[in-house]
């Protein structure tokens, strides 16, 4: 390993280069130590020769080199309204807001905060974040990482799923359009997670059918009727399949905060995939048919991903119409606006029964609505969706 001294241009160049090339090395071989140094010695000289950056020059630059556009901001800055603020320099960032562009795109903090010539040298540019222990532990243990496979080349195999070019960049797995992502995401695992889903999905057997109507309420409502059935939740991956769409059941990694995800692949083929983060009856449901509301209305050849923790609120314009239509599918307003605040288990199951779903749907959304976790804990399905999707625990 011969290291030289990065003076100028074309020193610059060629440490460039090198570093390129062996971008993916593992730390602590000859390899990896090359590449730590080159690093360096390039961030000194950019230090010293290279104006910093504004932070807005910076975040597009970074966009730009991604293949990113401003929306796959808004899991990590908020609202689109919020970001656009911020774009345009009408809105400065937060600490909070550098630290997780920092991390999650590897943007020098001395550009985010737009420090004068002088400043100590930022450290060097992190490489996409590496998985936890944990994490690797979650993924091997379902069985879809090929032995000795290298985490990237695992996340690469997977996104060649939902684009035609097999090097698309990990940045690609998390495209989302909406701010329901959790700020702690562990988004190494969320990528794992992401990409084991789009793996298993392959499994599924999938009839070959064009997209769905856009805003598709009758097939949503036979998606609820099957709540009824004694083997409905067994039987729903067969009835979403054979309507072009993979059901894929993938317990949730740890630092995910995920219940679920839509998504689209390269084939045409649509991906529900659910956690089972919350076992309950109520919980599954309303999740498949939010989920489902994206692929009905929201995937489309600009967004092929959304990811959801539906513990949080929202304020983006398709979480809420995605909880609407799962709401209208589930329990139709005309019949919804019956209920209140004195409802009895009579009641719930007269309505539960006029809607044509399980019980447990509207004792849950009782809940919810009426913020009264107590009345009706038992009737909203706990611990009956795991045993019947995830058997093995």
């Amino acid at each position: 390993m011969k290291i030289a001294p990065v003076r100028n241009a074309a020193d610059h160049a060629r440490a460039l280069e090198r570093i390129e090339d062996i971008f993916d090395a593992k730390p602590n071989t000859p390899e990896g130590d090359e590449l730590e140094i080159l690093s360096m010695l390039v961030a000194q000289y950019e230090h010293k020769s290279i104006p910093v950056p504004s932070p807005i020059e910076a975040i597009r630059f970074r966009l730009h080199q991604q293949g990113l556009s401003p929306r796959d901001l808004e899991p990590f800055l908020g609202a689109r309204s919020r970001v656009s603020e911020i774009m345009s320099g009408e809105r400065k960032l937060t600490v909070d807001m550098m630290r997780a562009l920092h991390l999650n795109f590897g943007i020098p903090a001395e550009s985010l905060l737009g420090a004068p010539q002088g400043a100590p040298p930022a450290p060097a540019p992190k490489r996409a974040p590496e998985p936890s222990a944990r994490a690797l532990a979650d993924l091997a243990a379902t069985g879809l990482m090929k032995a000795k496979e290298a985490y990237s080349d695992f996340l690469a195999r997977a996104a060649s799923l939902c684009a035609p070019d097999p090097k698309l960049k990990a940045a690609h797995l998390r495209k989302t359009r909406t701010d329901r992502t959790n700020t702690k995401t562990d988004v190494a695992a969320l990528d794992g997670w992401c990409a084991a889903a789009l793996l298993k999905s392959m499994d599924v057997k999938v009839t070959e059918k064009t997209r769905q109507t856009k805003h598709d309420m009758a097939l949503a409502r036979a998606i609820a009727h099957f709540s009824t059935r004694k083997d409905g939740i067994k039987k729903i991956g067969k009835f979403l399949a054979d309507h072009g769409i993979a059901l894929v059941v993938l317990r949730h990694f740890t630092g995910t905060y995920l219940d679920g995800a839509a998504m689209r692949r390269a084939d045409g083929v649509f991906v529900i995939a659910l956690t089972l983060r919350h076992d309950r009856i109520d919980n599954f449901w309303f999740t498949l048919l939010h989920e489902f509301a994206h692929v009905s209305c929201h995937l489309n050849g600009e967004t092929s991903m959304i990811f959801d923790d539906l513990e949080l609120g929202s304020t983006d314009e398709i979480e809420a119409e995605a909880d609407r239509f799962a709401q209208q599918a589930l329990i139709p307003d005309d019949l919804w606006k019956a209920a209140h605040a004195d409802f009895g288990l009579s009641e719930v199951t007269d309505l539960a029964d006029e809607a044509g779903v399980n019980l447990a749907i509207v004792a849950g959304r009782w809940q919810r609505e009426f913020k009264d976790y107590r009345r009706f804990s038992k009737a909203v399905g706990h611990g009956e969706v795991r045993k019947v999707l995830l058997p093995k625990g």
